[in-house]
């Protein structure tokens, strides 16, 4: 599990911020930790433009930097409100109850690439730029060079692919933490999958079938259902995909309509909560995390809080680590006040974060109120339209 990331000159991150994960002395929903004290989700929340994806993207581009192929020293990454060449991220998890440290930094002006990774105090890797020293498996060390350090990418993947961590059942289980995440843009209509399961919609529905997202449905009274299927008939419509009996398509049904609606014509909501579930599902009843940017695209208030809700309770070994404008999800019925951070741009000095939980709110206090008054800061400064009557 994740317990905190440090961010330092990335994105609209000009200064070097904390997000912790670690639940404080709260005791309002036990059920959102873990019994070693790491919380099983965070929201995000402020004005647009503020850094709020940043925060996300801060976790998605180690899953990203290990996982797909990617430039480490793109300009994209550094933040553009200082001359400082240099960023840098800092990731700490508990796994199996140790504490696992990651960290690189970047120069981007000289391509130089420093990475640490530390386990219960103990050095296992440490690297700048094409020179390294590995102890994972000899305590005194084995050295790499240029002809084994690839100038433009992590070695900790370099390692990992080539040995899969399988003399460490500690790196091993966080390499499959970290594979079982999986990343969503509810608004771009975009999943990314870290491991070798294939989360899209389609391809889901055609390996496992219908019966587990129905069950979802009938649980939580949605009162519909979904078929996966080349044909569908309702009480007086009959729908037929063009073409052989292999093709197929997806079909809403209401209850007591019982008319099929195909995908394509379904509201956008529906349509996005049904891309989102292979991947929710998936990372609630295994290990990882889930990030999702634009959470509330097409949801009803009440539906974002049953997903919160049912990841917070079905969920082990996983976290829900989203951005939202919904601030009815300020809500200690939802989140402690721990989960959640308050997102604000500040010009040059660019994105900065408050933990809603450093106020000190009690919990019988209405967030939301507190936050929509200015409380916590994340506030856009729009002039107000007056009435003219």
């Amino acid at each position: 599990m994740l317990e905190r990331i440090v961010i330092n000159n990335f994105k609209s991150f000009s200064r070097r911020t904390i997000i912790d994960f670690a639940k404080t002395n709260y005791t309002i929903l036990p059920q959102n930790c873990t019994s070693d004290g790491i919380l099983k989700g965070a929201m995000f929340v402020g004005a647009n433009a503020s850094g709020k994806s940043n925060a996300i993207l801060a976790i998605k581009i180690l899953l990203d930097l290990l996982f797909i192929e990617r430039d480490i020293n793109s300009g994209i990454f550094k933040c553009i409100f200082n001359t400082n060449p240099k960023y840098s991220l800092e990731y700490r998890f508990r796994i199996d109850g140790c504490e696992l440290d990651y960290s690189f930094e970047v120069d981007t002006r000289k391509n130089i690439i420093s990475e640490k990774l530390i386990l219960d105090g103990i050095v296992l890797l440490d690297r700048l730029g094409t020179a390294a020293r590995v102890y994972i498996t000899d305590s005194s060390g084995t050295m790499y060079n240029e002809n084994d350090v690839d100038s433009e990418i992590l070695f900790l993947r370099t390692l990992y692919f080539n040995t899969r961590f399988a003399g460490n059942s500690v790196l091993k289980d966080w390499m499959d933490f970290l594979s079982g995440s999986v990343y969503i843009n509810a608004f771009e209509k975009r999943i990314v999958s870290y491991g070798k399961q294939d989360l899209n919609v389609i391809h889901y529905l055609r390996k496992n079938g219908s019966d587990t997202i129905n069950q979802f449905f009938n649980e939580y009274n949605f009162k519909q259902t979904i078929e996966y299927s080349h044909e569908s008939v309702g009480k007086s419509v009959k729908i037929t995909i063009a073409g052989d009996e292999d093709e197929k398509n997806i079909f809403f049904k209401r209850k007591e309509i019982n008319e099929p609606i195909p995908f394509s014509i379904e509201s956008t909501g529906n349509q996005n909560l049904l891309r989102m579930l292979p991947a929710f599902l998936s990372v609630v009843s295994g290990s990882g995390m889930l990030l999702i940017d634009e959470f509330s695209s097409g949801f009803h208030n009440e539906l974002e809080s049953l997903l919160i809700k049912y990841f917070m309770e079905k969920s082990v070994r996983s976290q829900l680590l989203f951005v939202s404008h919904s601030t009815n999800l300020l809500s200690n019925a939802l989140l402690r006040p721990d989960q959640e951070y308050s997102v604000e741009f500040n010009g040059n000095m660019g994105t900065s974060l408050k933990r809603i939980s450093s106020e000190q709110p009690r919990a019988a206090q209405n967030i939301e109120k507190m936050y929509v008054s200015g409380v916590f800061g994340g506030l856009p400064g729009y002039e107000k339209v007056e009435d003219e009557g």
